[in-house]
Formats: structure tokens, C-alpha cells, sequence
């Protein structure tokens, strides 16, 4: 039960990003990405018994002045005491079947808003829950560009 809790909140970290940025990486005179969430801490919002919504919108912006196209987004879970209870990987492909863009333009951004409905089966979880969100991403030269944030989640 605990794991189906964990997992719920893996889906919701897997399309969050925001907060105390980590691992940010670019190459001068290329693309570079930043990444936030909004609200950040994401608050879970109860709909009825162990049933929570959790709005949030996601904004990724290009710093760098030269189009990107985002490969991959990857949230690490962590709970209790920071003991990493999951990964997961969105691929570009993957971003695509939910029907969003994966190009940034140039000094651009793109917004996604979201509010998924999951069960947390023990509100314990949400003590000391963050993800570490890291997105991977190409300029329009091949440059690498790399952003990473902490999202926290917390109980309404």
C-alpha cells in the first residue's frame, strides 16, 4: 500500500520542477534552460477520503538565446529523512504522447499546467517528501543543456 502511495507521488513529481535550483549546466553562447514550478511546494488539495488533487503548473524557459529541444525529464523521490524511493524518465517521445511540446525557441517558454487526482494511503508521505527534478535538453547546434530543481510537496 505504502509503495502505491510512493508511486502516486512519483507521477506527480515526474511533471514538477521548481524551487532551489540544482545542476544547472550550459555552454556560453549556446542554449541554456531554467525550470520552475508554480506553486512550489505543490499543495495537495483533498477531494474525499484518500483521494487528493495537485495543481501545479510547470514552466520551462530558454536563457540562452538559441532554440532547445528538451530530451528527457527525470524526477528522483525522496521521502522521510531523504531516502530515494523512486526514479522516473520521461523521454521527448513520451513528452509528445501527452501532447506537449518539446521545443523551447529562443528566449522563449513553454507552460504546462496540470492537476492530477492520485491516493495517498498514509498522510505520513507527505512529512518530508521532495523530488529532485533534472530536465536534458539539445540547442539547435547540438549543445548540451541541463537544469535541475527540488519540488516539495505538502497537504492543504
Amino acid at each position: 500500500m505504502k509503495r502505491a502511495a510512493l508511486t502516486a507521488l512519483v507521477l506527480l513529481a515526474s511533471f514538477c520542477a521548481g524551487g532551489r535550483n540544482i545542476g544547472n549546466t550550459s555552454i556560453a553562447g549556446h542554449g541554456a534552460i531554467s525550470i520552475q514550478v508554480v506553486p512550489n511546494p505543490v499543495v495537495a488539495t483533498k477531494v474525499s477520503g484518500k483521494t487528493y488533487d495537485f495543481p501545479f503548473e510547470v514552466v520551462v524557459r530558454e536563457t540562452g538565446g538559441h532554440p532547445v529541444d528538451i530530451i528527457s525529464v527525470t524526477a528522483t523521490v525522496f521521502a522521510l529523512g531523504g531516502i530515494q524511493v523512486a526514479t522516473e524518465t520521461y523521454d521527448a517521445a513520451r513528452i509528445s504522447q501527452l501532447g506537449y511540446s518539446t521545443r523551447v525557441p529562443a528566449n522563449g517558454e513553454l507552460r504546462y499546467r496540470f492537476n492530477p487526482r492520485r491516493e495517498v494511503t498514509d498522510e505520513r508521505l507527505f512529512q518530508g517528501v521532495s523530488a529532485d527534478i533534472r530536465v536534458e535538453a539539445r540547442d539547435d547546434t547540438g549543445a548540451p543543456a541541463t537544469a535541475g530543481t527540488r519540488v516539495n510537496v505538502t497537504r492543504g
